[in-house]
């Protein structure tokens, strides 16, 4: 990841890492899991657990199934 990674939540550059694949936004308070292309966005509750927000970040990039 290069030093100008922004935040897919708040748009923020202040992102620290925390792990060799995690980061954590300190403008809105998320955790970001990079996987090489695939990057993954995790709430921070407030008994420390990760709640996955990727459904409504990534969404567009799932397929879409019409029902006619």
């Amino acid at each position: 990841m290069n030093a100008m990674m922004r935040c897919p939540n708040c748009n923020s550059k202040d992102i620290g890492k925390i792990g060799s694949h995690q980061f954590y936004c300190w403008g809105c308070f998320i955790e970001l899991t990079v996987n090489g292309e695939k990057m993954s966005v995790y709430q921070v509750e407030e008994d420390g657990t990760l709640s996955s927000l990727d459904d409504l970040f990534f969404e567009e990039e799932m397929p879409q199934v019409h029902a006619n």
